[in-house]
C-alpha cells in the first residue's frame, strides 16, 4: 500500500501544487503509518475502519485533535488512490468507500454583533469564522489609511478577492477606464517562498467590477508609483519600494497587528472575503451576483458558505415577512393592544348548539351565560325573510 501511494501521487499530473502538498502530508502522517505495510490487495473494510477508529481514539491525547473534515480528507485521499488501483487492474474493490466517519460541519460566518464583541472582550471567546459589520470595516480602513498596505486591505474588503489574488494583480490586469479588474494570477507561499501561480480554479479567473472610490484610489496609487519610477504595465499593482510584490505572510501579519491597534474584534485576512460577500448581500445583491464576485463554480457553495447576514438586513427581512402576512389580511378585524398582545375575549357570542348551550326535554334550545335564546334567533330569522 505504501508503494502504491507513492506511485499514485507521482502520476497525478492534473492536481494543483497546493493540493499535492496536502495529499503528500496526509499520506505521510496517517495513511503510511496505518496501512503502509499492508499488501495492496489485502485491506478489507474492517482493516480500513480500524485505522480510522485508532485515529479517532488518538484524539484524546492530541494537543490539536483531528477534525471531522481532516478525517474525511484522509478517507478521500485513500479512496482516490484505491480507485486508481482499480483502473490499473491491481484490485477489484475499494474498501474506503464504506468507511463510516463523523460528518464534518462547515463553519458558518457570523457577524461581530455588539453582544459577541462584549463576550469576546470578557472571555476571549471568538467564533471560528467571523466578519465585521460595515461600521467595523470602515473603522479598520480609516485606521489603516496611512499604511502602505491600505490599498491592499481596501480592495480585499470591497471586492472579496483572495489574499493571493490581490497580491497577484498587475497593472495590465486593471481597466481603470472601464472600472474593472481581471484575476489572472495569484501569489502563494510554499516552503517559506512566495511563488506566482494560476488562479485556484477556472471560475476564479474572473472579471470584477470596481466602484468609483476604489478606481480613484488605484489611480492615485498608479500616479504615485510613476512618480517614483515604477508603475509599468507588467508591474505589480501592490508593490514594495523596489517594485517587488508583497509577501503573503507579511500581509497577514500586518493585518493582525493593525486590528489589535485599532481595538477591533479579530478576523482573519480571508474573512475579508466573507465580509465582502455579506456586505454585498446586505446591499441588496442576489446570490448569483455574489457568486460571480467571489468566483465560485457553483452557487450552492456561495449559498452554504457566505449567506451570513448583517443584523440590520435580518431585521429588515423579518419585518418584510411580517408585513406580507399583515397585508394578506391577518390583522383584518383584529384589535391589537399597544403591548402587541390580543385583547381579552369579552362578550363574544358562541355558536348555537355549542359550548354551554343545551337541549331541554321539551325540544327547545335553552341558553346560559346570558346569551340570546334560540327562540329569539328563530324570530329574527323569520323577520329577515322576504
Amino acid at each position: 500500500m505504501g508503494q502504491w501511494l507513492d506511485i499514485w501521487l507521482a502520476t497525478r499530473h492534473a492536481i494543483r501544487p497546493a493540493t499535492r502538498r496536502i495529499y503528500t502530508q496526509l499520506v505521510r502522517d496517517y495513511l503510511r503509518p496505518g496501512l503502509g505495510n499492508v499488501a495492496l490487495a489485502e485491506p478489507t473494510i474492517g482493516r480500513v475502519q480500524a485505522m480510522f477508529t485508532s485515529l479517532l481514539r488518538a484524539n484524546a491525547s492530541r494537543v490539536r485533535p483531528l477534525s471531522a473534515t481532516t478525517l474525511q480528507r484522509i478517507r478521500e485521499v485513500l479512496r482516490a488512490a484505491l480507485n486508481g488501483g482499480i483502473r490499473r487492474g491491481l484490485i477489484t474493490s475499494n474498501p474506503a468507500r464504506w468507511v463510516e466517519l463523523p460528518s464534518p460541519r462547515r463553519p458558518r460566518a457570523v457577524v461581530w454583533t455588539e453582544a459577541r464583541v462584549a463576550m469576546w472582550r470578557a472571555t476571549g471567546e471568538r467564533p471560528p469564522v467571523a466578519v465585521w459589520t460595515a461600521e467595523q470595516t470602515a473603522a479598520f480602513l480609516r485606521h489603516a489609511g496611512s499604511h502602505p498596505l491600505h490599498a491592499v486591505f481596501h480592495v480585499a474588503a470591497l471586492t472579496g478577492l483572495r489574499r493571493g489574488e490581490v497580491l497577484g494583480l498587475r497593472w495590465c490586469d486593471l481597466d481603470l477606464a472601464g472600472a474593472s479588474l481581471t484575476v489572472t494570477h495569484q501569489i502563494q507561499e510554499r516552503n517559506g517562498r512566495a511563488v506566482i501561480c494560476l488562479p485556484k480554479s477556472a471560475a476564479s479567473g474572473r472579471a470584477v467590477s470596481l466602484d468609483r472610490g476604489t478606481v480613484a484610489l488605484l489611480v492615485r496609487l498608479r500616479s504615485a508609483q510613476r512618480r517614483e519610477g515604477g508603475g509599468t504595465a507588467d508591474g505589480w499593482v501592490f508593490a514594495r519600494e523596489n517594485g517587488s510584490h508583497w509577501s503573503p505572510s507579511y500581509v497577514s501579519h500586518t493585518f493582525r497587528r493593525l486590528i489589535e491597534k485599532a481595538d477591533l474584534p479579530p478576523v482573519r485576512f480571508h474573512d475579508l472575503r466573507h465580509g465582502a460577500a455579506t456586505l454585498s448581500l446586505a446591499a441588496g445583491n442576489d446570490l448569483k451576483t455574489v457568486q460571480a464576485l467571489l468566483g465560485h463554480a457553483s452557487i450552492v457553495l456561495t449559498a452554504d458558505t457566505y449567506t451570513s447576514v448583517l443584523p440590520s438586513l435580518a431585521q429588515a427581512c423579518a419585518e418584510a415577512t411580517a408585513s406580507l402576512v399583515r397585508r394578506a389580511g391577518y390583522d383584518r378585524g383584529r384589535k391589537i393592544c399597544r403591548s402587541g398582545a390580543m385583547p381579552p375575549r369579552q362578550g363574544r357570542r358562541r355558536a348555537v348548539g355549542h359550548g354551554p348551550r343545551f337541549i331541554r326535554a321539551g325540544g327547545t334550545l335553552g341558553r346560559t351565560h346570558g346569551g340570546p335564546s334560540a327562540d329569539s334567533q328563530i324570530n329574527k330569522a323569520h323577520r329577515q325573510r322576504p
